[in-house]
């Protein structure tokens, strides 16, 4: 089955006490169970599990191929339940262009867990081959990478991984399942900040993580999501099911209007590089046509006259907003090391755009203007 069609009718079965063809909404925090304990109709209490988190994690799973997914209140609830998932002395390896607050995570609270996290430039596979340690427990990727655009041979550096013993865990949010499916080309798992693409309408907030396997780790993922209490309400659960039936559809949009923004972009006088994984001058784009269908629809850019031009350029928009966040319809742009604070790593002159379903010759009659 074509996964577009997979999208529209993963966990979609009707109500089966009403016939609805939309899904319900279960509200309840507490289920019937009998004297001793034992749930009568599958469910006992919401942090536990309830059904419209079933239906969503049900339709995860199908979307990106995995034995089993489970869903929490943002996509940073997932990732430090994960990285909680990890034995004590345990080595994290992460790509060097990565979400600000992974970083954060990796620096400030696994050395808390008596964990270590080092980072290393992961298109580089003979540098992240020399940077496995023998208490390597995990790799940890984005491809598209965040703010950067980085692309990462995910076959390649999971091939990496698994003779050492360690698992490969990609974000994948920027891609999308439409555009990537990082468990076919051998992750363990996949992330996703389901607040993004997945919600698709900037209203809704939450997190994700697909395990290919119903191994020992997504048992203890599920467990540490249990007992600590990051877990997705059923109303956010419902409003992401409802974006994954459109997700198809508005990625193809988001992905033509993002090259059509990068290619006139691209050899403006006033830029001096375009991070996006369509154009052929990008150093990753022969990975990123095999391993993608598409390219997604971020991109950034570096502005020639370093921080003061690029935030030049972002207070003249007049189509863009400024904000932090993407995935939803409208077009978002900002200066990225603004937003990540004193500690940011990355480059004072990049722009950051999130592309939406705008009519593409606005939104670059809008950059245009604005960069002078």
């Amino acid at each position: 089955m074509k996964l577009d069609t997979i999208l529209v009718h993963a966990g979609g079965e009707p109500d089966p006490a009403t016939g609805a063809i939309a899904p319900p909404i279960h509200l309840s925090t507490t289920y019937e169970h009998t004297p001793e304990g034992e749930a009568t109709h599958g469910h006992i209490y919401i942090r536990e599990t309830n059904p419209t988190q079933e239906r969503l994690e049900t339709a995860l799973a199908a979307v990106e191929g995995g034995e089993i997914a489970l869903v929490f209140a943002s996509g940073m609830a997932a990732v430090a339940a994960y990285m909680q998932t990890l034995p004590s002395g345990s080595h994290v390896l992460r790509h060097t262009d990565i979400y600000t607050h992974t970083r954060v995570l990796g620096q400030d609270f696994l050395p808390k867990w008596g964990c270590e996290a080092t980072h290393v430039d992961m298109t580089n596979l003979d540098t992240v081959g020399n940077a496995i340690r023998p208490n390597t427990k995990v790799l940890w990727m984005e491809s598209p990478s965040n703010p950067g655009m980085d692309i990462i041979d995910i076959q390649a550096v999971a091939k990496i991984a698994h003779e050492a013993g360690a698992q490969l865990v990609v974000d994948s949010t920027f891609a999308t399942p439409v555009m990537q499916r990082p468990l076919q080309l051998g992750a363990n798992v996949v992330m996703h900040s389901m607040t993004k693409y997945l919600g698709g309408h900037s209203d809704v907030q939450g997190g994700a993580l697909i395990f290919r396997e119903k191994d020992e780790r997504a048992a203890q993922a599920g467990e540490v999501r249990t007992v600590i209490g990051g877990v997705l309400s059923p109303f956010n659960a419902w409003l992401i099911l409802r974006g994954l039936r459109s997700l198809a559809c508005r990625m193809e949009r988001h992905a033509a209007n993002a090259l059509a923004v990068a290619k006139a972009l691209e050899g403006h006088p006033n830029i001096e590089a375009v991070h996006y994984p369509g154009l052929p001058s990008h150093p990753g784009h022969e990975i990123a046509t095999r391993q993608m269908d598409g390219y997604g629809g971020m991109l950034s850019f570096r502005v020639k006259g370093g921080r003061e031009e690029a935030l030049k350029a972002a207070s003249r928009v007049k189509l863009f907003f400024n904000a932090t966040s993407l995935g939803g319809v409208e077009s978002l742009i900002e200066h990225r090391q603004s937003i990540e604070g004193p500690t940011s790593v990355t480059p004072a002159n990049l722009i950051r755009v999130t592309v939406g379903l705008e009519a593409a010759e606005d939104l670059i009659e809008d950059l245009v203007q604005a960069l002078g």
